[in-house]
């Protein structure tokens, strides 16, 4: 018997229609004579009463003054909800089924509440339950400590449940459920022309989902390109197959790959160029400012350190902060804000000539100023103007004809 694990996430479970969408896929897999192991995530989105967001403004209202270990056992409570009502759901259907913690399926992990890390799988109990013919239903998103404390695994934690336990239990595929048709070549929302994705590889999706592709969470992609599982990212609401994501190789050999230079864009809009520039001032200028952002938690992004100085991004949300932090420390940063940071990824681009040429003449022929640039060996960032953000994401689309089948 395979092993499949499938994952739904809030949108797919968040009323009766959409969870008898999810059964469909259940019944279909039990019949092709498959064990599941089902993840949930929390009913909905923001706003819905079980939904993550909504359970942690329960106590934001009180001022956050919830420490980081009982916030976690609140927010437990979406996931636990989602799988107790599936379970219902399949065993009045007749499709005998079990509800399981994180950590009664042997998701061990260490004790950094909010963000804590898989350390082991336990799988006896799944197997066991497995053997007896059941579904086993597993709350996404959070496990449990040596000492027994409850954690949660931070955003995108659901994802990384389903590949931790489908590397754990060796299953043939994990099943990613969403409410979109698996991966497209750019956000649908911005280009209107995106196409779904066949095919990807680890490499690629990782780039992806890093440069703001919601549809999977890298770490999870990366924990099943370490166990080397194939995952499908497919709808809830179609019957589709969605993208598969696997390694270059295992798609060379299905005769799936097809070794385009470029296969999609992503993007991540909302951030902030700040500028140093050193000008005979302190040598250590850069180690001063980037001690400076660590030291505060600040994330810095599309990185340029130059003997002069360095140019860096920041989100919106931390711009204020930043800038005090630098002119507290005497400097006087250049800052331009409303930028986006554009993606265009590809596992064939690596020593391929003209990638960059093709860019700088879409992006140059739209009137559209590059901010500045960065590359690897399978992505090319550019940094824009927000307000020219569309017009660029439909350009480069166009240019490295992604619209095409």
């Amino acid at each position: 018997m395979d092993l499949i694990v499938q994952k739904f996430g809030g949108t797919s479970l968040s009323d009766e229609q959409s969870r008898r969408h999810v059964l469909r896929h259940i019944i279909r897999e039990r019949e092709a004579g498959n064990g599941l192991v089902v993840v949930v995530s929390a009913m909905g989105r923001s706003g819905e009463p079980y939904a993550t967001d909504s359970l942690l403004n329960l106590v934001l209202r009180n001022g956050n003054a919830l420490p980081a270990r009982e916030r976690d056992l609140l927010l437990s409570c979406g996931e636990l909800i989602s799988a107790s009502v599936l379970c219902s759901l399949l065993n009045a259907e007749g499709i005998p089924s079990v509800a399981l913690t994180g950590g009664q399926a042997g998701i061990m992990t260490d004790d950094r509440f909010g963000s804590a890390r898989i350390a082991d799988i336990k799988t006896e109990r799944v197997h066991k339950h497995l053997s007896e013919g059941l579904v086993v239903v597993v709350t996404g998103f959070q496990g449990m400590t040596s000492e027994g404390e409850i954690t949660t695994l931070g955003r995108g934690g659901s994802d990384t449940s389903a590949t931790a336990l489908g590397a754990a239990l060796s299953a043939k595929v994990v099943d990613i459920y969403t409410d979109v048709d698996g991966i497209l070549t750019a956000d649908p929302r911005w280009v209107s022309n995106a196409r779904p994705l066949p095919a990807v590889s680890y490499e690629e999706i990782c780039n992806m989902a890093q440069n703001g592709a919601k549809v999977i969470h890298p770490r999870a992609v990366e924990i099943a390109m370490k166990a080397g599982i194939p995952v499908r990212v497919r709808s809830t609401f179609s019957d589709g197959e969605g993208t598969l994501v696997t390694n270059a190789e295992a798609l060379r050999k299905q005769g799936i790959w097809f070794d385009k230079t470029v296969t999609g864009l992503a993007h991540v809009h909302q951030v902030t160029q700040i500028g140093v520039i050193n000008n005979n001032g302190p040598a250590d200028v850069q180690l001063r400012v980037f001690r400076a952002m660590a030291s505060h938690g600040i994330s810095v992004d599309f990185i340029n350190v130059m003997p002069s100085g360095v140019h860096y991004t920041v989100s919106d949300h931390d711009t204020p902060n930043a800038i005090g932090l630098l002119e507290g420390l005497g400097f006087k940063p250049q800052i331009r804000r409303a930028c986006a940071k554009v993606a265009v990824i590809g596992g064939g681009m690596n020593g391929e000539p003209g990638v960059m040429a093709v860019i700088v003449e879409a992006l140059t022929n739209s009137g559209i100023p590059i901010l500045q640039s960065a590359d690897s060996n399978t992505t090319i960032w550019v940094l824009i103007s927000e307000e020219d953000l569309a017009k660029a994401l439909q350009a480069l689309h166009t240019a490295f004809g992604l619209h095409l089948a």
